[in-house]
């Protein structure tokens, strides 16, 4: 007898039913608003509500930790604070002899269960050790795109996100009953040590957002917050032009661009790879692989991922999909593709939103990588 199986077992009819059933009653699709920019404000606060978290301005006291000469541009590290009691790191990528402000991209990194590193993926750099240097291979096949941006004539801020990179967990602070069963964690060859520490950063994402939600936040609002405010710090840039700002990512980097392009108003173009999903259609199957750092509780009510997104329209917009991600199904990638192209056209302006499909696995191909660039030499 064939029993038909979910990933929540009997769990998912309700869930989905649910799911299918949920108002999303600020979708501009959900009714016909008086006006635009009326539903973008109401979208947004809701959305930073159940973000929920709301903190205190900081200086952002930047500071140069090193300039390094690459091909075509200086890549600078820089530190600022993005809280009032937490700072993170990124990369400043500045195109050689530039001299007027310019547009700038944030390039923001993916998850890819490597958390070691943040930035450090999306530029070249001498000494990458080889568990790197093969990540890179297979999300970005062998090129890192910012460097990519940057010998184009962008300004390029490369921010370490919560939980990676600069941000990392220190392990020398979880309690050690985490810890001390893992001698893996102790290994003395570098590519060992990072691969034990991703391994160990993934099991704990668990606990981490346990204790997030405990705290009453959100992880993606962390992420957010921590993003808007790296972008604060790229329009202090005299390189940079404000009217030129655009918005870059693969995987929760995508996930990240999405957000930041439909939440903060100073982003003026958007290139999301490989991360858009309508989260009904991801009810039976389509969650077991994903991270704990896209979940908003309550978020359905309101809007779907690509209703959120659409926050931005009529600014211009390219979703670049892979027809072989085994995160997302198909059905729902076409689902939020048609929420997208639907709110575009009700705007008048679909020609400012495109959605491609490139038959590859999960990641950000060369061939996808020059159709971004080629949207962003467009619009900004």
């Amino acid at each position: 007898m064939h029993v038909d199986r979910a990933d929540v077992g009997n769990y998912y009819p309700w869930l989905q039913a649910r799911a299918d059933r949920a108002a999303r009653s600020l979708s501009y699709l959900a009714r016909a608003w008086a006006e635009p920019e009326q539903w973008r404000t109401t979208a947004r606060a809701k959305v930073q509500e159940l973000l929920a978290f709301d903190v205190e301005a900081a200086p952002l006291a930047p500071e140069i930790l090193q300039s390094t000469p690459c091909p075509g541009f200086v890549r600078h590290a820089v530190r600022y604070w993005i809280t009032p009691d937490r700072q993170t790191e990124a990369y400043l990528l500045i195109p050689q002899g530039q001299t007027r402000p310019g547009p700038a991209v944030m390039a923001l990194h993916d998850h890819g269960a490597f958390y070691y590193y943040g930035k450090e993926k999306l530029t070249a750099w001498d000494g990458a050790p080889t568990v790197l240097r093969q990540f890179i291979g297979e999300a970005y096949q062998g090129r890192p795109y910012a460097d990519e941006l940057a010998r184009r004539g962008y300004v390029v801020l490369c921010p370490d996100a919560f939980y990676f990179g600069s941000q990392r967990l220190d392990l020398s602070t979880v309690s050690e009953c985490f810890t001390d069963p893992h001698p893996q964690l102790q290994a003395t060859d570098p590519d060992a040590a990072i691969a034990a520490f991703n391994r160990f950063a993934h099991a704990h994402e668990q606990v981490i957002a346990k204790y997030l939600f405990a705290a009453g936040t959100t992880w993606p609002g962390v992420l957010f917050q921590g993003d808007r405010a790296s972008l604060s710090y790229l329009l202090t840039r005299p390189e940079v032009d404000p009217e030129r700002i655009g918005a870059m990512g693969l995987s929760i980097g995508g996930y990240r661009s999405a957000h930041l392009f439909g939440l903060d108003p100073r982003v003026k173009a958007a290139v999301v790879a490989g991360w858009m999903p309508s989260y009904p259609w991801q009810m039976r199957d389509g969650f077991r692989h994903h991270t704990w750092m896209v979940y908003v509780p309550r978020l359905l009510e309101y809007l779907d991922v690509p209703d959120t997104v659409s926050l931005a329209a009529p600014k211009p917009l390219l979703v670049l999909n892979c027809s072989q991600d085994s995160l997302y199904s198909l059905a729902s990638m076409q689902a939020a593709e048609h929420t997208l192209a639907t709110v575009y056209q009700r705007l008048g302006a679909g020609e400012r939103f495109v959605c491609r499909y490139h038959d590859v696995p999960h990641s950000l191909t060369l061939a996808m990588q020059e159709e971004a660039i080629a949207w962003l030499e467009r619009w900004l």
